[in-house]
């Protein structure tokens, strides 16, 4: 995944995927260095799931640190999670296509295992939807790119096809 995200971005973005050690974070470029996405210990989902989120993000957001997001970690309120799963339904419509196209098992995910309990359903359906509009609309450019080099790598054909998506 490294490499073919290298492949794809690197010299045009001035960025790397890297596996980190700890939580996974997006670094801006600096003089010194290109810009970092650090992925979860090496975990290929979470790989996904971040690319996922460089994906959506713009120029802009791409200059600053995790995008200029707030994040609050696992043990969010009711409330809290409403905004951050407001905020995750792109990246995760994302992953999921992304996911497809590696051959790779899609999970959704409330990243609040600890928090107070929820009813996923609407989010999932959210995500869901966020898919069928980028099915009917084509995915943007950077995600289109990434989404054909995965399949010709994993040798997944069609990843685009609605039937890969059923409704949650």
């Amino acid at each position: 995944m490294v490499r073919l995200f290298a492949e794809c971005f690197a010299e045009d973005y001035n960025t790397e995927l890297v596996a980190g050690d700890g939580e996974p974070m997006y670094l801006a470029a600096t003089d010194q260095r290109p810009a970092h996405i650090l992925f979860a210990h090496g975990y290929f989902a979470s790989a996904l799931h971040e690319i996922a989120h460089w994906l959506v993000a713009g120029g802009e957001r791409r200059k600053k640190d995790d995008f200029g997001y707030w994040y609050l970690p696992d043990g969010r309120t009711q409330a809290q999670q409403a905004a951050f799963e407001k905020v995750e339904v792109k990246p995760q419509a994302l992953e999921w296509i992304l996911a497809t196209s590696c051959g790779f098992r899609f999970r959704f995910s409330a990243d609040n295992l600890s928090g107070e309990p929820h009813d996923m359903g609407p989010f999932q359906h959210n995500v869901w939807c966020q898919v069928q509009t980028h099915l009917r609309r084509g995915l943007p450019r950077r995600a289109r790119r990434f989404s054909q080099a995965c399949a010709a790598f994993y040798g997944v054909t069609d990843p685009l096809d609605d039937a890969h998506y059923p409704e949650p």
